[in-house]
């Protein structure tokens, strides 16, 4: 990963001087540490959390002007914090030896600063860069995922690289390979697919494009990305919603597979090496983080029953002033619930207004107005009755459709929102930003609805 930062703004430029800035005190508190074995307690230390939300910041700022929903842009950051948090975990293990001289004595802090500069040069100049242009490269392809799966299989998907000299042979293997978004290959060859990579996928017609045999498809991808033998590179931004896949140059192979990175912290857990106990405290910091909102809801007087989900980070609240329905509102408790075990923040709001008739929202889902409405039966007209429900209230930018009898089927959504989606340029018409389909415990995230 050669090469400097290539800074896309000014913001970005003041970021990597202040990461710069930080790195001195982060080695202070290094320094500053008793013993003779390094602890990953360190790392929920002030000066080391700096440095981690710098470094994060770094990265989330490579995605600040691409097009995704806030859901997404959300998740993107978890995952730049995590992958900075392990990196950093790596700098300050290679760093700690040299905290003592030959003899074993420990050294003057400017000798230990002056001895570990390199580090900060390899990882925070060097490394960051290519880091940075991954991110940038797979923000913007789960931006793009998002808007390929509002049409799901209407369109096929073609793989084309950049079609300049400067394409690797290896990437130029996958050229033209084409096939339905729903085929399994892109889960596994959905661009990026490796350091600096330009590649990219355009929907196009079924009818102009030959579809890719599958066998023949599958070939070409393990030709495209021979040269990553672990397998790093090989997964989908935009399925996953990570920057970053939990295996990395900074992880190892069992964290693909592991119940934690899937915000599973209240497992039973013992750690088996030190970057397992890191990745597991940088998580529950990162959870902790999330209680800001908890407790701010908690001091507010304005709210009650306001719970913190442990183990995904959800939050729910209702406002005091929240009227709920006597005969249908043992639902709106039921989507609450649903999306708070699932790590959503959901507030209900104030209902000033008579239940029936008032034109404001239920509350917020992650910070954005959302509304709900019941569909008993899953049939076409319920749901296109449902989401003109939620486009009467005019804040909503989410619509949330709830199914008692836990009866969704995705052919009756996808006609009935094919006859909404007809209202369009009508007042019972809206674009939502989302649409979220609950069943059971089950949410189905529709991103970006529009047909």
């Amino acid at each position: 990963m050669p090469g400097t930062l290539e800074l896309a703004s000014p913001e970005t430029d003041a970021l990597r001087q202040q990461l710069s800035a930080l790195f001195e005190p982060m080695m202070q508190s290094l320094h500053s540490k008793a013993g003779a074995q390094f602890s990953v307690d360190i790392l929920r230390e002030k000066p080391v959390q700096d440095f981690i939300d710098t470094h994060a910041q770094v990265l989330d700022a490579a995605f600040s002007q691409t097009a995704m929903s806030d859901r997404m842009r959300q998740r993107l950051q978890q995952s730049d914090y995590i992958f900075s948090g392990i990196k950093t975990f790596h700098e300050l293990n290679e760093a700690f030896p040299s905290l003592v001289d030959e003899s074993g004595n420990r050294k003057p802090f400017e000798q230990f600063l002056n001895d570990v500069r390199k580090i900060d040069e390899t990882y925070n100049k060097n490394y960051l860069r290519a880091e940075y242009n991954f991110v940038q490269s797979s923000a913007e392809m789960a931006g793009k995922w998002e808007q390929i799966e509002q049409d799901g299989d209407r369109y096929n998907l073609q793989y084309r690289t950049a079609g300049d000299s400067k394409v690797r042979p290896e990437h130029a293997a996958l050229n033209g390979v084409t096939l339905p978004p729903s085929d399994p290959f892109w889960q596994t060859y959905y661009p990026p697919n490796g350091w600096n990579c330009r590649c990219t996928v355009v929907q196009v017609r079924k009818t102009k494009y030959p579809t890719t045999p599958r066998d023949e498809a599958m070939q070409r991808g393990a030709q495209a990305t021979g040269k990553d033998t672990k397998g790093i590179f090989q997964f989908n931004a935009g399925m996953e919603q990570k920057t970053f896949p939990d295996y990395n140059p900074y992880t190892i192979k069992r964290c693909r597979d592991c119940d934690i990175a899937k915000g599973k912290l209240n497992l039973a857990f013992v750690p088996e090496n030190e970057l397992c106990e890191a990745c597991r405290l940088l998580r529950s910091v990162n959870r902790d983080k999330n209680k800001a909102e908890y407790n701010r809801l908690l001091n507010a007087s304005d709210y009650k029953d306001v719970g913190f989900h442990e183990e995904s980070g959800g939050v729910k609240a209702t406002h005091v002033g929240h009227k709920f329905d006597g005969k249908k509102g043992w639902y709106e408790t039921d989507v609450q619930d649903a999306g708070f075990r699932s790590g959503h923040s959901v507030v209900f709001g104030e209902e000033p207004q008579d239940i029936y008739k008032h034109k404001s929202c239920e509350g917020l889902w992650d910070g954005l107005p959302f509304e709900i409405a019941g569909a008993e039966t899953a049939t076409s007209n319920n749901i296109r009755n449902a989401l003109k429900h939620c486009a009467s209230k005019p804040d909503t930018k989410i619509a949330v459709i709830y199914f008692p009898n836990d009866n969704f089927d995705i052919g009756e959504f996808n006609i009935g929102l094919s006859k909404f989606n007809g209202l369009r340029g009508t007042p019972q018409y809206k674009l939502f930003d989302l649409i979220y389909c609950i069943h059971g415990d089950k949410i189905i995230q529709i991103k970006k609805p529009s047909i």
